[in-house]
């Protein structure tokens, strides 16, 4: 891209899930002057962005992505004047807020929602959603999509109609090609940054559209690949408009989507001119740890685009923990392979800390539907959602999600005070990541290394390599070891070690 890099473009964004951040009122839920209470925790740690998972007002079927009223806070979580002066305090900290809207669904309890089940048939207010007539004598659902969540994608109304909600019943989908929703979500998106968000995060943003014939899937279909209701063309006519309202705003706003994919190339055309400016990449969060899948998933993503428009993950508030899908010494590995990549990196909470999937939750306490639509089968993502222990002493505090037995030693107060551990891990890398050019945005140059390693060097002067393999081997040539994710000794790299390098 030329001229200056825009923040975005090499930035670390830290995903904040509220209501398991920071509780500021001993209620058991985190809320917005939680966040306040840790920004200069957040500074410290090194983040430019931070990005809030849905804090609207919302009955709370899917954890805050049922939203009720896109333009409030919850009460439980804070006030518009408390997000206001959350923006502020980050902003005094050189932190921007991303805002994460939800344009696929919205709660049953929405107005319009509401006003659509009062509503006649083909009349405007049941038209902003998808309904229709069910199959047969209307007893069946009017096609076979299936709910993401598991189950039928329709649930039906007592007029005998059908609704829509490719997740939850409790989350019906708007209609995008009803005139009055792309409005509405145009006056959502400036109220947001009007208030001074540097940025949205676009919940499902390759869902919007479907196709209006509504016909059935093939059998055997790919999840994500193109379909009549994934990867729409209609979205790119649509997010060029969305692009033109982030930059009629000053300091380079961004948007970033939740785009899944089948194959990296169904990106692309996300990513044409004017389109959005980011999308994520799931390549290493998708990947095995292993020397020759990472390495793939890194090729597979550059050759779409680079870092800065497709920024890397390694988890977030959907998926189970690094720690838990690699091993430790592995995920402290894999968060240095990640902040070394071209480009921006996205952090979710807990990461910094080393937390694992709480795997052994009481069934009573889960609150995730797809655990409820499975019947269990499926034990849902409330295992990466448990709140973060602050201190030792914390953890037994109650909390909206019960936080497990020996959770304390991962508390920020002990870590913090421990030199080897995860967090100091992250501070260090994050500062050197802030201060070292050649880091951020760029490209990378691989380099030759035994079977097993992943080796690649960025100008100026830097070397990134990992050991994968459970032997002991050499480290690459190099002037001064400037971090590593574990001991080594004697100019060697452990198994399961990675080692930032300077060449001079």
């Amino acid at each position: 891209m030329g001229g200056e890099p825009l923040w975005w473009e090499d930035a670390v964004v830290y995903e904040v899930y509220p209501r398991s951040f920071a509780d500021s009122d001993g209620d058991g839920v985190g809320d917005l002057n939680g966040v306040r209470s840790r920004v200069t925790y957040l500074a410290e740690l090194g983040v430019d962005a931070i990005w809030l998972t849905p804090f609207y007002p919302s009955p709370l079927a899917d954890g805050g992505y049922d939203v009720s009223d896109y333009c409030a806070v919850d009460p439980l979580l804070g006030s518009l004047d408390d997000f206001d002066n959350l923006v502020k305090d980050a902003a005094g900290h050189g932190i921007g807020v991303i805002v994460d809207i939800v344009p696929n669904h919205c709660s049953v309890e929405h107005p319009l929602f509401q006003a659509a089940l009062a509503a006649r048939p083909g009349s405007t207010a049941r038209d902003r959603f998808v309904f229709r007539p069910g199959n047969g004598d209307g007893s069946l659902p009017p096609n076979n999509w299936q709910s993401i969540f598991g189950g039928p994608a329709w649930t039906r109304v007592p007029d005998g109609q059908w609704y829509l909600h490719l997740f939850d019943s409790s989350q019906p989908d708007w209609n995008w090609h009803h005139d009055d929703v792309p409005g509405f979500f145009a006056d959502v998106l400036r109220f947001w940054l009007d208030r001074g968000a540097a940025g949205l995060r676009i919940d499902v943003a390759n869902s919007l559209f479907k196709d209006p014939e509504l016909p059935d899937i093939p059998a055997g279909s790919r999840l994500h690949a193109p379909s009549p209701h994934h990867h729409r063309p209609e979205l790119h006519g649509l997010y060029p408009s969305w692009r033109a309202i982030l930059d009629s705003y000053p300091g380079g706003r961004t948007a970033i989507g939740e785009v899944w994919y089948d194959v990296p190339e169904t990106l692309t055309p996300y990513l044409g001119s004017g389109g959005l400016p980011q999308v994520f990449n799931f390549q290493l969060l998708q990947a095995a740890w292993d020397a020759t899948a990472l390495r793939t998933a890194i090729d597979t993503a550059q050759a779409i685009t680079d870092g800065s428009r497709a920024p890397w993950v390694i988890g977030n508030h959907d998926v189970p923990r690094p720690v838990t899908r690699f091993g430790v010494r592995q995920a402290r590995a894999a968060a240095l392979l990640q902040l070394a990549l071209p480009g921006s990196a996205y952090l979710y909470q807990g990461e910094e800390l080393g937390l694992p999937e709480v795997t052994d939750m009481p069934d009573e306490a889960r609150r995730d539907p797809k655990f409820r639509r499975t019947a269990g089968l499926i034990p849902g993502r409330d295992g990466c959602r448990v709140p973060i222990p602050w201190s030792a002493a914390s953890v037994t505090a109650p909390s909206w999600l019960p936080q497990p037995a020996g959770w304390g030693e991962y508390s920020v107060d002990r870590q913090a005070a421990d030199p080897s551990s995860f967090l100091n891990l992250y501070r260090q890398a994050l500062r050197l990541r802030r201060a070292n050019p050649a880091l951020g945005t760029g490209t990378l140059r691989w380099l030759d290394g035994p079977p097993g390693t992943l080796t690649f060097a960025r100008e100026p002067g830097f070397v990134f390599a990992a050991n994968l393999s459970e032997d002991t081997l050499p480290l690459p040539p190099h002037g001064t070891a400037l971090l590593a994710s574990g001991p080594i000794p004697n100019g060697t790299l452990p198994p399961h070690t990675a080692a930032w390098l300077a060449t001079r």
